[in-house]
């Protein structure tokens, strides 16, 4: 399908396009890599009369790497995943993004459009959430620094007004200790995820969970923690017992959707066995990065 006529605005700084967005309110959206705002107006599921491209702008560009990586709006997908520094502050971070669609998908796509487009089934929203970051929005009035709570909302909602964007999502790198697994299920590789999680758990060099973060994606409205699972988590020792009611618990209290690609109960068999699988890995690597500092000290 072609695309809606819409007027064309090509920004060279984040202020100049946050100046675009407050002139023309809600008939404005950002445009960065376009792949997810694309293919929905082509459908005509939305028909913004201006866009606002930001792939020009130096001040969008250059991601940083140190306690966190800080991803400003017009940095790709691609950009990250194939840096090294990011790869080795933050692995989980390269894993997530290795799942979302085709390398050609990712070498135009933003972290930052991903995050504001919130499909209920991305990968990004999910991380997110287990990696407790945060979402910097900027307009002609301001800036404000939302946390990954306060900013998946439900599907396709998040708080940005009109006259904002999303300038930069900060993605606090993991404990030294901390293990981690992303696992999705999906009709084929590059679809969206019919169920997916990213886990993330820190222990003592004994075992005992001091850190959990359960996020799960594709099961519902939106991406959310499974906070059950993260109360039998914590304080426990990580064995298999642990582990599999940590699983069996994950969907309490959360409304599993259905649709024609998966149903609920699907959803709800399937997801509990990725968590389980996650908490596996998560739990396995947390171990063998402790026996790693042990045999660092010896």
């Amino acid at each position: 399908m072609k695309l809606p006529a819409f007027a064309y605005h090509r920004a060279d700084s984040l202020s100049a396009a946050v100046a675009v967005l407050a002139e023309h309110g809600g008939e404005a959206r950002v445009l960065g890599g376009g792949q997810s705002l694309l293919p929905v107006m082509a459908l005509r599921m939305s028909n913004p009369e201006v866009l606002v491209d930001v792939t020009a702008a130096p001040d969008l560009h250059g991601h940083e790497v140190g306690d966190s990586v800080v991803v400003p709006a017009a940095v790709t997908m691609r950009t990250l995943e194939t840096d090294p520094a990011v790869a080795r502050a933050h692995p989980l971070l390269v894993a997530c993004l290795g799942h979302i669609g085709h390398v050609e998908i990712r070498t135009r796509g933003t972290v930052c459009g991903s995050l504001a487009h919130a499909d209920p089934a991305a990968e990004l929203p999910a991380l997110l959430l287990a990696a407790e970051g945060s979402i910097r929005l900027v307009s002609a009035r301001g800036s404000r620094q939302l946390t990954a709570g306060e900013f998946v909302l439900g599907p396709y909602t998040t708080p940005v007004a009109e006259d904002e964007m999303v300038a930069a999502a900060e993605l606090p790198c993991l404990a030294p200790t901390a293990g981690w697994s992303v696992r999705e299920i999906a009709r084929r590789s590059g679809d969206f995820a019919l169920a997916g999680v990213v886990a993330v758990v820190d222990t003592t060099p004994d075992g005992r969970c001091t850190s959990a973060r359960v996020a799960l994606f594709g099961v519902a409205a939106a991406a959310l923690r499974a906070g059950t699972a993260e109360q039998v988590l914590l304080g426990s020792t990580l064995d298999d017992e642990v582990l599999d009611e940590a699983a069996r618990r994950a969907f309490d209290d959360i409304e599993v959707i259905g649709d024609l690609h998966g149903s609920a109960e699907y959803r709800r068999r399937a997801g509990t066995r990725l968590v389980a699988g996650a908490l596996r890995e998560a739990a396995a690597r947390a171990t063998a990065k402790h026996r790693e500092q042990e045999s660092a000290r010896a």
